[in-house]
């Protein structure tokens, strides 16, 4: 949760056409990261990191500091504050919307961070319109604006009434997955039709509609108990870490029959999917009675 009242990071304008909309940016997301710092375990003091040349194992003073890029052969550019505040994309206080777009033309591994758009208290009403058009329209904004001396490109999309701007990454700046030698033999692998019936089943048995309250970071509440009980004087509390299990080539059938009947099974234990098992179709149970049929042919393994 946000302490206090939040605080915009960003205040301007979206501009589209000859239209000027002021608006102020909200961070949307606040990271909960557990976070630890470096401790002498012989004395509790806690341990500063200090800057230290190479050459002589020296503290460099502040004011020594500059910024140097490595070449290929080892040696270092030193570039200037000045110089790269030259460079600075031009200072804007607009969110210059270039292109509507369609939301599923994006794909997902493009955005960075996202901010709520809340309107200046004059500009509501404009600010309303620009949501109820892209709304009907569905369409998402694509536009550039800069912050902290940074240009960014962005998808500004209406969602529940409000406006939603996401940073993102360039093209370039995203890996090619053709790159990843292990990704290639995928496109060659054969399944059979019946392999494909029973991992849609399994999919269909783990269908639900997505909320996001269902999901915690298990991992990062675990820490929180562990330094409370630690902190409140309990010890012996370090736990035998439990050995990963080795991958190991699986009969896929054989695993898909065994998820599709687990899945069913949690179902029908949660009182909210009674009605979704005794949807099935009977040509899906059709397909269920068949299966065992295939373990008496070749097939191939993952």
């Amino acid at each position: 949760m946000l302490c206090g009242m939040p605080r915009a990071t960003w205040s301007g304008s979206i501009s589209f056409g000859l239209v000027n909309i002021p608006i102020k940016l909200y961070t949307a997301v606040s990271r909960k990261n557990v976070r630890f710092h470096q401790i002498d375990s012989r004395t509790g003091a806690r341990v500063r990191q200090k800057r230290v040349s190479e050459a002589d194992g020296e503290e460099v003073p502040y004011e020594a500091m500059a910024k140097g890029y490595e070449l290929a052969s080892g040696q270092y550019v030193l570039v200037s504050e000045d110089e790269l505040a030259s460079l600075d994309p031009e200072a804007s206080r607009t969110i210059d919307i270039e292109e509507f777009v369609e939301l599923s033309d994006i794909d997902p591994v493009y955005y960075d961070a996202s901010y709520y758009v809340a309107p200046d208290k004059a500009t509501v009403k404009p600010y309303a319109l620009l949501v109820q058009a892209m709304e009907d329209a569905g369409k998402v904004g694509i536009a550039r604006f800069v912050m902290r001396s940074k240009q960014y490109l962005a998808a500004l999309r209406a969602v529940d009434g409000k406006l939603v701007l996401s940073t993102m990454v360039y093209a370039d700046e995203v890996n090619d997955a053709d790159e990843i030698p292990e990704l290639e033999p995928v496109a060659s692998v054969e399944v059979s039709d019946r392999e494909v019936q029973m991992a849609e089943q399994l999919i269909a048995s783990l269908a639900a509609d997505f909320d996001p309250s269902r999901h915690h970071d298990t991992h990062r509440e675990k820490v929180i108990e562990l330094i409370e009980r630690k902190a409140a004087g309990e010890e012996g509390l370090v736990a035998t870490p439990v050995p990963v299990a080795e991958d190991k080539v699986v009969d896929l059938m054989a695993a898909l029959e065994a998820s599709v009947a687990a899945a069913k099974q949690a179902r029908k234990r949660h009182p909210t999917a009674l009605d979704a098992d005794a949807g099935d179709s009977p040509a899906t149970e059709e397909a269920e009675a068949e299966v065992p049929k295939k373990r008496t042919r070749s097939r191939k393994t993952a």
